[in-house]
């Protein structure tokens, strides 16, 4: 029986990587998984979670901005048409539970989700940058179709220190130097993620608008044989 028979389903799911970016560096916002977690116990990770079905309807000020939109259909499982509206709000959503911090404004549809609800904003995807996508390997007790984005920490709607409204998901939330993040205990894919990140804000200065980069790295495991492709 192939590894494919064996492993649990893959779900999709959104990432988020806020980046605080100043004339002495770079930090990005992680925190630690639970030691008890089924996945990833223990890890430190950025901010993200499965997209639920409720995420293609949820209401948004504005959609992802191409060329992001359109790369997301790239490479689909069989089978599966990716939903870039609903893997976009996922990660918006995933944000705001897992961190309690929001990215919106108050010109779109209202939103029921948690602190977007109490201060009337609507979620806006439009300025997350599509960075990376990875599959998680067979034989993991839980596999996922992940979707990395990247955002300026100056696009969020409140205190980027204030992590008073985040669910108890994940601990010890905190901005890491990307010059010390990797002294942290990561999962591989959030290492190499990281890698084409730091490559990212290299490339411009502090003050510029984070570029779009050229493809987008795709680490494919969703069969017996690990895959690298680079999306367009």
């Amino acid at each position: 029986m192939s590894d494919s028979d064996t492993s649990p389903p893959i779900r999709n799911a959104a990432t988020i990587i806020l980046l605080r970016r100043s004339p002495e560096g770079t930090s990005v916002l992680m925190g630690m998984r639970g030691e008890n977690a089924t996945f990833m116990p223990s890890k430190y990770v950025f901010p993200g979670g499965a997209v639920d079905a409720a995420d293609a309807t949820a209401p948004l000020a504005a959609q992802l901005a191409q060329p992001h939109r359109g790369r997301l259909l790239a490479e689909p499982r069989a089978g599966i048409i990716p939903d870039p509206h609903a893997i976009a709000a996922a990660a918006l959503r995933e944000l705001a539970e897992e961190t309690g911090q929001l990215i919106g404004n108050d010109c779109g549809p209202k939103s029921d989700w948690p602190g977007y609800a109490e201060t009337g904003l609507s979620p806006d995807p439009s300025a997350l940058i599509y960075l990376a996508r990875a599959i998680t390997p067979p034989a993991r007790p839980r596999r996922f179709d992940a979707y990395f984005f990247a955002i300026d920490a100056n696009a969020l709607a409140g205190d980027p220190d204030d992590f008073s409204r985040a669910c108890d998901e994940l601990s010890h939330l905190h901005w890491v130097a990307l010059s010390d993040v990797r002294g942290l205990n990561l999962p591989f894919i959030t290492e190499v993620v990281l890698a084409e990140l730091s490559e990212l804000v290299g490339s411009v200065p502090h003050d510029a608008p984070l570029p779009i980069p050229d493809t987008v790295p795709f680490f494919d495991n969703r069969g017996p044989s690990p895959r690298f492709s680079q999306i367009v």
